[in-house]
């Protein structure tokens, strides 16, 4: 496998994983309420998508809410993983080959 494509397999792992934690977050949060932040889970998911969340914070204006900036991380998140997608693909189509 050339170098360029599978540099862009593994940025869009780490894509993937950050996004699945935020989502897993964000829907362990809606069950467990006002008490999430007692649950082992959630703390663990908080510290895996901390770095991504503090990236997304501080590039995004003032005016958006810190409580808004985990579901802007999970936007940008989602919008990265589909343009690595595509770079992947025209990557592949570049060395001939079916990925």
């Amino acid at each position: 496998m050339p170098l360029d494509i599978l540099l862009v397999s593994i940025l869009r792992t780490l894509v993937e994983v950050a996004g699945f934690a935020l989502l897993g977050q964000g829907l362990l949060a809606l069950l467990a309420g006002k008490y999430r932040e007692d649950n082992v889970f959630y703390r663990v998911l908080r510290i895996v998508t901390r770095p991504v969340v503090r990236a997304v914070r501080f590039i995004a204006p003032r005016f958006i809410l810190d409580a808004h900036v985990p579901i802007l991380t999970f936007f940008l998140l989602f919008w990265l993983w589909i343009m690595l997608a595509f770079l992947k693909r025209h990557l592949c189509g570049l060395h001939g080959l079916a990925c």
